[in-house]
């Protein structure tokens, strides 16, 4: 998975790469050069005395470190523009693909998780380019270099790589093999902190009003616990690497003193090779460690790319046709033909044999208890949902063949749950249409019976709503939802029982205000109140899933006991024309 994302998201910056490879090239061999130089410095002109050959080849040594500091910088620079261009790109993809998603594969994954993929997981992508640029590159360079010029300067102590090396190595791999779980187990808790923390914040009003703090704050105190146990246990093993990596290399530093000192008593080497040849063993393991610092964060890098992989190759249930058709008719003529929707998994259909017309013009009410599947049929209609067995059509063309953006440009919908964007009164209306002007706005906040407590706002449509509208009421809230949708024009609107936080008398003027200008489009509403839908041109009673009753108000009123039930449990028998029936 992590060298499949890599190669997707790295190939538009081969040109950084590959500039990458030259200067760490550059910058290790210079690194490499160097205590040769000193070795000879050492050797030929301190113990011969000659100053002019010492500032000769010191000049060179300057001259070869500000080359060396000139590539490493370069190098670095190059590194961080294609891991920060990779994890942009990665970022983008993710968002973009996450915004096909249907509310099943949303469901899925969950929110929390889906921004933890898109921060927490992405930048521990880019941390491993950064690092493979400024280490990975440069540790087996160094590493066989080393090798190469420990070997030139005296064969005889190579014996101490062969086993300092592979030391070095197997303790590194015996650490790290114990860290892979420990990593997936810390995004997993980085989730569950996230969820935690999400809910808490979105559901501050509902904590203090039952006061649930010190609940909540067990909640958050258990999460944040669970991943600070998995850090700690990261922690505990990484903190392990350097202390082995450090007793290694002073046990090799004194076996090369030891030994090299017997070789140089017995004239078999000099001074200025024992000091070049401790600092080639040091570049060697520090090679070895800092390729082995990549393999620490290597595990958690690839636990990310899995996740990532995870949300991009996820294919959304709801697939935009290849050759999308046309509307045959006008969008406002929507068909229903024995239409079911199951979830995956589930026993039972959510709905199951829908069948029912509406058209431009009319007005059709959905109304069904709690958990009849009322939303889920508004939201197969802009295929937020796909329909599992039977047709919908809409403008006379299958659902299924219409361009998902040509068929959401002709639905307004009303959620159930208003929601409002951070920014202005004005920015979240224009979300429909971005063109319309001020006027249009008031007249269609005029609609919606908003115009007046927008007009009370400092700043009227430019006054600030925070994130989610929670600045302005429940009522008020959905008022601004609703002339959003107007706002648009469509030519089917959905109310998802949008009127329940509205008070008889405002609901009554905003429907009164609104039948006109609905009167061309197809207007579905879902509701709870027989108040609301009673004028319906047609009324649907859903149970458990499947329509039980679909009419007019007093044909319903005779004919279906299961919206009998609902008009007696609000209305009085003269309202309800309930005349001789029981209350």
């Amino acid at each position: 998975m992590l060298l499949r994302l890599l190669r997707t998201y790295l190939r538009p910056y081969r040109v950084e790469l590959i500039g990458v490879v030259v200067l760490q090239l550059i910058s290790v061999l210079s690194s490499l050069y160097l205590p040769s130089l000193n070795a000879d410095i050492i050797d030929f002109g301190v113990v011969k005395g000659d100053i002019g050959y010492i500032w000769t080849t010191g000049l060179l040594m300057i001259v070869v470190t500000i080359l060396q500091i000139a590539c490493s910088v370069g190098s670095v620079f190059m590194g961080a523009k294609a891991a920060m261009g990779a994890g942009r790109d990665m970022r983008s993809a993710l968002i973009h693909h996450v915004g096909t998603f249907s509310s099943r594969e949303l469901g899925k994954f969950g929110a929390p998780s889906l921004i933890t993929r898109n921060t927490n997981d992405v930048q521990q992508v880019q941390m491993l380019i950064v690092m493979s640029a400024v280490i990975m590159v440069m540790a087996p360079i160094m590493c066989i270099g080393g090798i190469v010029m420990a070997l030139r300067q005296n064969l005889g102590l190579s014996w101490i790589l062969l086993i300092a090396v592979p030391a070095l190595g197997l303790s590194m791999a015996f650490i790290i093999s114990r860290m892979v779980p420990a990593f997936r187990t810390m995004q997993t808790k980085i989730d569950a902190v996230n969820r935690v923390l999400r809910e808490q914040i979105t559901g501050i009003r509902v904590v203090r009003a039952f006061v649930r703090e010190r609940h909540e704050t067990w909640r958050f105190g258990v999460a944040n616990t669970e991943l600070t146990n998995a850090a700690l246990t990261v922690g505990r093993l990484a903190a392990l690497m350097f202390p082995a990596v450090m007793l290694i290399s002073n046990l090799t530093t004194i076996a090369v003193l030891w030994f090299g000192g017997h070789r140089i008593d017995a004239g078999e080497m000099q001074i200025g090779s024992i000091t070049a040849l401790i600092s080639y063993i040091m570049q060697i393991l520090i090679s070895v460690m800092m390729a082995s610092f990549m393999a620490m964060m290597l595990p958690r890098a690839a636990v990310c790319a899995e996740r990532i992989s995870d949300v991009l190759n996820t294919e959304s249930s709801v697939v935009p046709p290849l050759h999308p058709h046309a509307f045959r008719a006008n969008p406002g003529y929507l068909e229903f033909s024995r239409v079911e929707f199951c979830y995956p998994g589930a026993d039972e259909p959510v709905l199951r044999d829908i069948n029912f017309h509406a058209r431009p013009g009319e007005t059709t009410a959905i109304i069904g208890a709690t958990g009849s599947g009322k939303s889920t049929l508004l939201a197969l209609i802009p295929r937020l949902l796909d329909v599992t067995d039977g047709a919908l059509y809409v403008g006379e063309s299958d659902v299924r063949d219409l361009d998902l953006t040509a068929l959401r440009a002709e639905v307004g919908w009303v959620p159930q749950r208003a929601y409002l964007f951070s920014g202005t009164v004005a920015s979240n209306l224009r979300y429909g249409n971005p063109d319309a002007t001020d006027e249009e706005l008031w007249r269609c906040l005029e609609i919606a019976q908003a115009a007046d407590f927008v007009r009370d706002m400092p700043l009227g449509l430019e006054s600030p709503i925070s994130q989610g509208g929670i600045n302005v009421s429940g009522g008020q809230r959905q008022r601004l939802a609703i002339a959003r949708a107007l706002v648009k024009k469509p030519s089917v609107y959905l109310f998802d029982d949008s009127f329940s936080a509205l008070d008889l008398g405002t609901d009554a003027r905003l429907r009164a205000a609104l039948e006109p200008v609905v009167a061309d489009a197809t207007v579905i509403i879902v509701a709870q109140r027989v108040s609301t839908i009673r004028d319906a041109d047609q009324i649907i009673v859903l149970d458990d899933g499947a329509i039980v009753g679909i009419g007019r108000h007093d044909k319903l009123v005779r004919d279906c006991p299961t919206y009998a039930e609902f008009v007696e449990s609000q209305l009085s028998v003269q309202e309800a024309n309930l005349e001789g029936r029981p209350v």
